[in-house]
Order: C-alpha cells, then structure tokens, then sequence
C-alpha cells in the first residue's frame, strides 16, 4: 500500500528529478543534476488561462528524448484552469487543500490532498479550488510534437458554481 508520505515523497523526487533533467542532458550522461527547492522563482498563472490568484511553482521540463513537464500549481480560493486538453493526458497530485476537476460534460469531482487524478488523452476538462479551501497540485503531462496542453475557453462563474 502507498502511504500519503510516501507518495509526496515520490513526487518530490520526480519534481527535482524532472526539474534537473534539461541540466543533466547538458552536462552529459552520468551526471545526476539538483535542482533545488526555492531555486526557481514563483510565478503567477497567466490570466488567459486562469481565473483567480494561481501560482506555478517548481516548473520543470524533460529534455528530448524525454517529454514529461509541469509544476507545482497553488489555486486560492475560487481560481481555476481554463478549459483544456492534453495530447498525452495528464496526472494531478493533489499535495494540499480541496479542490474541484470537470470534465466536459461530467460532473464536477471534488479532489482532496492525496488524491490521484489522470485526465485522458484530449479530455476537454478544468481544475481549480473550491470556493472557500485553496488547493494545490502537482501536474504532470507529457509533449507530443512539442505541446502538452491546448487551452481553451475559460470557465464561466456559472460553470465554476454548479
């Protein structure tokens, strides 16, 4: 059984991992590469593709052949993704908080700290906070042809309140 500790262990690992992989590439193989915690600035979600305060944190990005990235995404209260799409999916972790993900034409799904969530491939789908309880995840998807994610239109109030 995989405990939550464990899990957000792992996912440490992968975020510095993942994070030092485009550095390692370039150093050569063999050489491990860390990156840091803090090491990055934080930066806040463009507002073409969120609604509320959001901060991405810890992004990183695999270097070919590797096509994994992401980061670590802080929602407050209230903010959400736009509607969007993956070629190759997506994973959420959920480290803190309480948050919601839709999928279009599904129901809306609360996410709690320690919960896995996979998006399938091309799944028209949003993810946010609640409305009072801020959230935070770490997203993982894969580049294919070098894009990871198509946005979309953003999700309405009413969409956000149902």
């Amino acid at each position: 059984m995989i405990t939550r500790r464990r899990m957000l262990a792992a996912s440490s690992c992968l975020v510095a991992g993942a994070a030092a992989g485009r550095a390692a590439a370039q150093e050569g193989p063999g050489r491990i590469v860390i990156a840091r915690g803090g090491s990055q600035p934080s930066q806040k979600g463009p507002a073409e593709h969120f609604t509320g305060s959001v901060r991405i944190d810890s992004r990183f990005q695999g270097s070919a052949p590797a096509r994994v990235g992401g980061g670590v995404v802080t929602f407050e209260p209230g903010a959400r993704t736009a509607w969007h799409t993956h070629p190759l999916g997506q994973t959420l972790i959920v480290t803190a908080g309480v948050g919601w993900v839709q999928r279009e034409g599904g129901p809306k799904e609360e996410i709690r700290s320690g919960d896995l969530v996979w998006i399938p491939p091309g799944e028209k789908h949003w993810h946010g906070a609640a409305v009072a309880t801020a959230m935070t995840h770490i997203a993982i998807a894969e580049a294919l042809d070098g894009k990871s994610v198509d946005w979309m239109e953003k999700v309405s109030d009413e969409q956000y309140g149902k």
